[in-house]
């Protein structure tokens, strides 16, 4: 699903509370659950979880960046073992084995020491059987987004819906191939990278992200009792 193009968003909660509405038939639901990539994915499942009154957690993914350009991914990471790999980038800068390896290992020191700060150690929650909504603040080569999708039909997810504010057409084609259901907001023909639709897009430090996942889960606590 793409609805309608609009100017920008003001920041990331402004965009995930809009992405929320989108959202609105998962309110409540049984066996399902926000995956957020960290660090700005977070962010936006913060104001989808709010509204939709469901858990939310974070999947950890990093890039795999190429030996002479870091920002350039030949691929990307999941936390669950999974690897998403562009083999026309690596063969293009003729990334080595050794060099794909390299920054493998260099990842996943990352991955674990994000997975210590954020969830304290603890596992990934049960996914099988679950209703997994992944989320991010948009999507730019897709590396990451891909990479996330796949470790999750890994885990045996019944259902996986990607939810992002912002990707470029192709993205938008591509995830109708990998998810079973896509909510984008906007796919512009212009895209130049995913800060252009924000007024205010800063660097997310783990703090925020600490909050946000102690708030959904204090929030959705307190409604339980409420209601029981």
């Amino acid at each position: 699903m793409v609805t309608g193009e609009r100017a920008r968003f003001h920041d990331r909660r402004d965009a995930g509370r809009e992405l929320a509405h989108a959202l609105m038939r998962y309110k409540g639901a049984k066996d399902t659950i926000v995956l957020a990539l960290p660090r700005g994915g977070v962010v936006i499942g913060y104001e989808v979880c709010l509204a939709l009154r469901v858990p939310l957690d974070v999947l950890v993914v990093r890039k795999l960046g190429t030996p002479a350009n870091p920002e350039l991914a030949m691929g990307a990471l999941a936390e669950t073992g999974y690897r998403h790999l562009n083999t026309d980038v690596i063969h293009t800068y003729g990334v080595t084995d050794g060099q794909l390896e390299e920054e493998v290992r260099r990842q996943q020191q990352e991955i674990h020491r994000r997975i210590e700060r954020y969830r304290g150690g603890r596992p990934l929650p049960r996914l099988k059987g679950q209703t997994v909504i992944v989320v991010d603040d948009g999507i730019a080569t897709g590396a990451t987004l891909y990479a996330s999708l796949d470790a999750l039909r890994n885990a045996g997810a019944a259902r996986v819906v990607a939810a992002v504010p912002v990707a470029p057409p192709e993205a938008s084609r591509e995830l109708d191939r990998k998810v079973d259901e896509a909510v984008i907001l906007q796919t512009p023909a212009c895209f130049f990278g995913i800060s252009q639709f924000y007024d205010r897009f800063p660097q997310v430090e783990d703090e925020e992200v600490i909050a946000c996942l102690e708030t959904v889960r204090e929030a959705l606590s307190s409604g339980k009792r409420s209601s029981g």
